[in-house]
């Protein structure tokens, strides 16, 4: 496929591997522009490009910028994508580490469809539960253990692609429901943060309380910032990517 992702952090950057190693064509863009991405670009395998460049003709997009700069990605930059062109929303809504309050959000909005109320199209979650280490802990299915990431969306045939693209680099899809449900993956969740097979996060979707969800996001929160603290001589995705080798 031709795949655009937009950001290049962690998980952009990780994901760009990801799919160049099996073979997909990646274009990979950021706010500042093509020229602060070459050495991603190397390492990835991708084509680093300007906004507009990384949606035209792509038949996937990935979004894994952080929350609160949804708004301020060009207006139109998504008027051209066909509606059945999957959007992978990778995000997490960070109130008190990174995003600010976002009253609709505070008000009850799904994470997820406040992000595709923003940009004007359909979105796919999956990949907020696993951050940079997405392109070294996937494993051949049937492995026992064999890591499981959770995928809401509305439209059937764009969640089966992406579903196929989550095994592809390496790990179980589970079916976690319509985008209205997206909010049982989000942080506080039982299964955030952690190793689930397919089975374990079948069971701790099903047990996620909403009502919990504040206070369970608070003490996430608070393990969040010691993480940071911890990888702050780690904040870019180049560690890990200059760790592995090209991609091809």
């Amino acid at each position: 496929m031709r795949i655009g992702i937009i950001g290049a952090g962690q998980v952009g950057a990780n994901l760009a591997y990801s799919f160049v190693r099996i073979g997909h064509t990646v274009k990979i863009a950021n706010s500042r522009g093509p020229e602060t991405l070459s050495e991603i670009a190397s390492l990835t395998g991708a084509t680093a490009v300007p906004l507009a460049e990384a949606v035209k003709d792509a038949d996937l997009v990935v979004l894994s910028i952080p929350f609160k700069r949804i708004p301020d990605l060009p207006k139109g930059l998504f008027a051209g994508v066909p509606a059945g062109t999957p959007v992978i929303d990778t995000n997490n809504y960070y109130p008190e580490v990174r995003d600010g309050k976002i009253e609709a959000v505070e008000a009850g909005m799904v994470e997820s469809a406040w992000v595709a109320a923003q940009i004007g199209h359909p979105v796919i979650k999956v990949f907020n539960n696993i951050g940079e280490r997405l392109a070294t802990v996937g494993v051949p299915p049937g492995t026992p253990g064999r890591i499981a990431l959770p995928v809401a969306g509305d439209d059937a045939k764009a969640k089966a692609l992406v579903m196929g693209l989550v095994d592809a680099i390496s790990f179980d899809p589970v079916d976690a429901g319509t985008i209205a449900e997206s909010w049982r993956q989000q942080p506080g969740c039982p299964g955030y943060g952690k190793d689930n097979d397919r089975a374990s996060w079948i069971r701790d979707l099903a047990a996620t309380d909403r009502a919990a969800l504040p206070g369970a996001r608070k003490a996430m929160t608070e393990l969040i910032l010691a993480y940071q603290a911890q990888k702050a001589t780690e904040a870019s995705p180049l560690a890990w990517l200059k760790a592995r080798g090209p991609a091809r």
